[in-house]
């Protein structure tokens, strides 16, 4: 899991159309929640080898996280073929990401 928020940010339509689970995780280096709620996401994302997490640098005139309709940072998003399945903003703990993680799960299975 890469530490810093990437800059540069795909297209809606590239989201859209990756396969399989993917977590995109907005925000940004400098703010403090998304600093603080790190060790967390890094914790539960571990637990989920086939998840494919994307650190999405956010804010103005960063269309992605609009379209997604981000307002605070940290967002989560889960993605499962391109399809929004679980929202989390402002995750405090592991328990909470990973709650995200098992409810977007398909029935009868993990990732």
């Amino acid at each position: 899991m890469s530490n810093s928020y990437n800059p540069s940010n795909p297209t809606r339509t590239e989201i859209d159309t990756l396969p399989g689970p993917v977590l995109l995780n907005f925000g940004t280096d400098w703010c403090g929640h998304c600093q603080a709620a790190q060790a967390g996401i890094a914790t539960a994302v571990a637990e989920h080898p086939s998840l494919r997490h994307i650190k999405l640098e956010d804010g103005k005139a960063r269309p992605l996280g609009r379209s997604f309709g981000v307002k605070l940072w940290p967002t989560l998003v889960y993605l499962r073929d391109g399809h929004e399945v679980g929202r989390l903003v402002r995750p405090t703990s592991a328990t909470a990401v990973r709650q995200l993680l098992l409810q977007a799960e398909p029935e009868g299975g993990s990732e």
